[in-house]
């Protein structure tokens, strides 16, 4: 019922940790609003995000809030009015108090009392960010203090009322309190105004007041109205809407960049150790969000994305695990779906008449490519970034990535690279099996199933052949319980293969896993069918409803509905798609936004935890909202949105199988299929040194130059018969030698056999 965080200059940028309200009286009682009143949130009209808080405390006082921003100056508005039964205004106090955290910090901040052109303020600084708190009628008093010892807050707690008149808390986690004299006026507006420095943030702050609540409102009204009205009818309000906070997370500062949201999981329990929280930008939630505006028909918003991301790439041709809205990298993991995820995403954007011409797009994909080429299959995180090896849903972005990608290259006079993108993609593709498939388990079994894909499987060093014993970290654990058996853990990710136009919906291998996907990770919840990440996640709150603090029981995840939807209508089942689009719309609660997890233990009302409702976790998901956004889209189109038809085309119509077996530093390979070309991929340009004979001759292959960051030589390798080996080294041309040599052999099968997993049988 209250405002939380506000954001300056820019959306990843908290500048205040709450701004709040406390009733009390003379007779000694206090509420504090976010505690004590039951708070009702509506829209102040059909998909504009500004919000009618209606908060009704004991005794029936009621106040009623109107909050917006100004849409011509850095400042957030709030319209108060309060009515409380006859005789029950005297003696009254409403105290508003409001604690700053200037650019994610609560410490290091200083506040003080002070005026502005002769209107009374209260005003904070911190980190090169000044704020001001004003309001439209005089203040009966004001305070400054450190929390916890002397803010407004203890003080109306202690005395009824606020009574401490501080007139500055220099350097330290501060807070602010002011009385507004109730008989004076029973309405008013506050505002809050941001700026470098103090004048500029009371210059704003008093502009707004001046020029008054509903000249403001009526603009914020109308500007948003505007942009939605533009928008595809997709018969649905609640895609009309999630079009709306995908769109509030854009940066002004920064167009284009969306954050992942405006919120800190659990932030009540985080401290300032905790800077980024969700207003970062991670690529891949960029990149769905993208999807969802698309979806939506909001052109110019996607193309402002796809603008954003060719600026944020780095030089390597990825893009950071998440960054600042500048491009700053905050975490440092790699995560390869993050970079193939951007060549879909402009792909699809020119695909549905985005303004985007080659000089635009293809330099950003092809160095894309380069990248996924250079350091994939394999990824050092997966896409719930805590493992790394060979994940089903990243091998899907990543086939699907270079396919389009060398669909583009033809496009752009570059046939050579299409070729190259096309035939790494073919082998990645048939041998996703062997490196994700399982068989012949117990989990399998206990399914009634042959085998499954698992989550990830760990990547090996030296040979990369995963034995049936490897091992996966799972992070959210506590010590000693912290691991599990690749093939014991299981998610929903294997769906992302259908998604992205791999595999088929009734392939075999696909309903195997959907049967242990619902056998192992579905919960029914009074909306309906909820899915976990995987089983065994750690990352949500505790049974007893504590916030996750490095530990804790994963929860369901209303984005997985979304994902299960859209493999529902790939199947056929276009029904229970829909359901399940009711399902995912019904997650987002009475103010409809849709949360990261919900809770599926007992009720737990002191923690605010009731079944099918959120968690404390991100809310809302802005990657959340494009899915629902992207299903609406789907099902009126009958078909998968954001399905590339590239991949479609090339793996389920066409059902291409590769010629060849690719070895790499990072993919070796120990075997391949006779009649099949044996190519060797190496970053420096060489000579293939090589022998099948152990070295009684030699034979020697020049590299040719992809000019993808790649060089490659195809050995002459269809007549050699079944046992044989082939033995290679690389000298490089720079006269220097790879320095050991490298063994394949040669055994039946069909082509594309690389042997980097072993799985288990029964």
């Amino acid at each position: 019922g209250i405002v939380n965080e506000i954001y300056y200059p820019r959306v990843d940028h908290a500048c205040t940790r709450d701004f709040g309200l406390i009733l009390s009286t003379d007779g000694g009682d206090v509420w504090e609003e976010k505690r004590v009143a039951e708070t009702e949130m509506l829209h102040i009209a059909p998909r504009v995000p500004g919000f009618v808080v209606s908060s009704t405390f004991p005794h029936g006082y009621v106040i009623e809030k109107r909050v917006i921003t100004d849409s011509q100056r850095d400042a957030l508005l709030q319209h108060v009015s309060i009515t409380a039964p006859d005789g029950l205004l005297s003696g009254l106090h409403l105290t508003v108090l409001l604690a700053p955290h200037l650019v994610n910090r609560g410490a290091g901040n200083t506040a003080w009392l002070g005026e502005y052109k002769g209107m009374p303020m209260l005003f904070a600084e911190g980190s090169g960010v000044s704020l001001a708190l004003a309001c439209d009628v005089p203040f009966l008093s004001r305070s400054v203090g450190f929390v916890g010892v002397s803010d407004g807050w203890q003080d109306v707690h202690d005395h009824g009322r606020l009574t401490w008149e501080y007139t500055m808390a220099k350097d330290g986690n501060v807070a602010m309190a002011a009385e507004l004299d109730l008989l004076a006026a029973t309405e008013f507006t506050m505002a809050i105004g941001f700026g470098a420095g103090w004048a500029e943030a009371a210059h704003e702050a008093r502009a707004s007041l001046l020029a008054g609540f509903d000249h403001a409102e009526r603009q914020y009204v109308e500007g948003w109205q505007a942009w939605s009205s533009s928008l595809l009818d997709l018969h649905d309000e609640f895609a009309a809407e999630s079009a709306t906070v995908v769109r509030v997370h854009e940066s002004q500062s920064f167009p284009g960049g969306i954050i992942a949201s405006l919120s800190i999981p659990w932030g009540f329990a985080k401290g300032d150790d905790d800077l980024g929280g969700y207003h970062l930008v991670w690529p891949r939630d960029l990149a769905e969000s993208m999807g969802g505006l698309l979806a939506a028909g909001a052109l110019a918003d996607a193309t402002r994305v796809i603008e954003y991301l060719r600026t944020t790439q780095e030089a390597e041709g990825l893009w950071p695990q998440n960054m600042w809205l500048d491009g700053t990298p905050y975490w440092g993991g790699i995560q390869m779906d993050e970079t193939a995820f951007p060549i879909l995403a402009a792909d699809a954007a020119i695909r549905h008449g985005c303004p985007l011409t080659a000089a635009d797009y293809w330099p950003m994909m092809r160095s894309a490519a380069g990248f996924v080429i250079r350091n994939g299959p394999a990824t050092g995180q997966d896409r719930w970034e805590e493992d790394g090896g060979y994940s089903p849903f990243t091998l899907a972005v990543e086939v699907a990535a270079l396919v389009v990608a060398a669909d583009h290259a033809d496009r752009a006079g570059e046939p050579s690279v299409g070729s190259f993108l096309r035939e790494t993609a073919d082998v990645w593709n048939a041998a996703i099996e062997r490196w994700t498939y399982v068989t012949g388990t117990q989990i399998a079994a206990d399914a009634g199933v042959d085998g499954y894909y698992v989550r990830i499987a760990p990547p090996d060093s030296g040979e990369s052949v995963l034995p049936v014993d490897r091992w996966v970290q799972i992070k959210n654990r506590l010590p000693g319980s912290s691991q599990a058996k690749a093939e014991e853990i299981v998610s929903p990710d294997a769906l992302a293969l259908v998604r992205f136009g791999l595999r088929t919906a009734d392939d075999p291998r696909i309903l195997n896993t959907v049967k242990v996907i619902d056998h192992l990770l579905k919960v029914e919840l009074p909306e309906g069918p909820f899915w976990y990440r995987y089983n065994g996640d750690g990352y949500g709150e505790h049974d007893n409803g504590e916030p996750f603090d490095g530990t804790g029981v994963g929860r369901p995840w209303p984005l997985l509905v979304g994902e299960r939807a859209h493999y529902e209508l790939a199947a056929g089942n276009v029904a229970e798609a829909g359901r399940l689009a009711d399902v995912f719309r019904a997650s987002a609660g009475s103010v409809r936004l849709l949360p990261e997890q919900v809770w599926d233990g007992a009720v737990l009302a002191d923690k605010d935890l009731f079944p099918g409702c959120a968690t404390g976790s991100a809310r809302p998901l802005v990657w959340a909202h494009a899915e629902y956004i992207k299903l609406r889209r789907s099902l009126m189109d009958g078909q998968i949105f954001d399905r590339p038809p590239q991949a479609y085309e090339r793996y389920v119509a066409g059902a291409n199988r590769p010629e060849r077996t690719i070895w790499s530093s990072n993919l070796r390979c120990r075997a391949f299929a006779s009649g099949a070309t044996l190519r060797l991929h190496t970053h420096r340009p060489a000579s293939v040194v090589w022998t099948t004979d152990a070295w009684a001759t030699t034979n020697e292959t020049p590299t040719a130059d992809t000019t993808l960051g790649i060089h490659f030589a195809d050995l002459d390798t269809a007549a050699l018969a079944v046992g044989s080996s082939v033995v290679f080294t690389f000298h490089y041309v720079d006269g220097s030698w790879a320095g050991e040599n490298y063994r394949v052999e040669v055994t039946e099968g069909a082509a594309g056999v690389d042997r980097t997993m072993i799985v288990r049988q029964s």
